[in-house]
């Protein structure tokens, strides 16, 4: 944790070094890169992974979340909780709920003029519309705070305001030459910090298992077959946030992500007893699975 407050403020420092430059544009994609991290400490957070204290945890998620990345913690919680105990059961996970694009065909069967056209493409569409996910999550951050209690609108939406004048003020002022060039390092910025953390979420659910309508399962079965694990070493640690553990977050969401590693041969062996499918695939053959999927459901819009 300390290690990312450093790197932040670290290429910040290069934006204020560099702002006389075009080239502090570039300084986009490490902030990118950080901001991700950023997101999965408030997603380690949001799990209670961190402390033994919720009231604890919730303040890191504040200040990962709300403070550092403009993300509301409430919002981002509410949500998440709601698909690790669904996931991938429409009406309930909202992960896969009704939006710009549709997992299911009666979700799609109901799409006209653009909309339909987009999830028509969806599965070409869905890298590019990631460049827009830091936004979504921003915005969906604000809208939850509408009807919330009192205090929670003061600190999340106190918090959140501070995030914005804070990087507001460091991309038109720590960069010299003003305005346009800030606009294009913001869209750097956001663009693929959007990219990256939707990236490392792609590879989860998509393309797995979908329990029908009022199709029940108990709590292994529905966390392993709706689950796909992304295989590799520390460097795809890294760069998923230990998300392509994800069986063994679903069924162990507590546990501190540096040791799902050690739980996965566990789950693999216990699944391996009970004849259960265990899913762990290579981050090009899931993201093959998850577009695949995409791209069925859009089929009968094409014809």
């Amino acid at each position: 944790m300390v290690g990312n407050v450093a790197a932040t403020a670290g290429w910040w420092g290069v934006v204020w070094w560099w702002g006389w430059s075009w080239w502090v544009v570039l300084v986009g994609v490490p902030l990118a890169v950080v901001s991700a991290r950023t997101a999965f400490l408030g997603h380690d957070a949001g799990h209670r992974q961190i402390a033994g204290s919720a009231r604890v945890n919730r303040w890191w998620g504040l200040a990962f979340g709300n403070a550092m990345l403009g993300m509301g913690y409430g919002w981002w919680n509410d949500k998440h909780n709601r698909h690790h105990a669904h996931p991938n059961e429409v009406g309930r996970d909202p992960d896969v709920g009704e939006g710009v694009l549709a997992w299911t065909r009666s979700q799609a069967a109901g799409r006209r003029g653009a909309a339909a056209w987009v999830v028509a493409h969806q599965a070409a569409l869905f890298f590019p519309l990631l460049l827009l996910e830091g936004v979504n999550l921003r915005v969906g951050s604000v809208l939850f705070l509408r009807g919330r209690p009192l205090r929670t609108r003061v600190v999340e939406g106190g918090l959140l305001a501070v995030h914005a004048v804070g990087y507001a003020a460091l991309v038109l002022v720590l960069v010299l030459v003003g305005p346009v060039k800030g606009a294009v390092l913001v869209a750097v910025h956001q663009g693929l910090f959007g990219l990256h953390l939707g990236s490392a979420f792609a590879h989860n659910h998509k393309g797995m298992a979908m329990p029908a309508p009022g199709e029940r399962w108990d709590h292994l079965r529905r966390q392993v077959l709706t689950s796909r694990n992304v295989r590799g070493g520390l460097v795809t640690d890294w760069l998923l946030g230990g998300l392509n553990y994800q069986v063994e977050h679903h069924l162990f969401p507590s546990v501190p992500r540096c040791s799902l590693r050690r739980v996965q041969p566990l789950v693999r062996a216990h699944c391996a007893r009970v004849g259960l499918p265990y899913c762990e695939a290579g981050a090009v053959e899931s993201y093959r699975a998850a577009l695949a999927h995409m791209h069925g459901v859009g089929a009968e819009l094409r014809a």
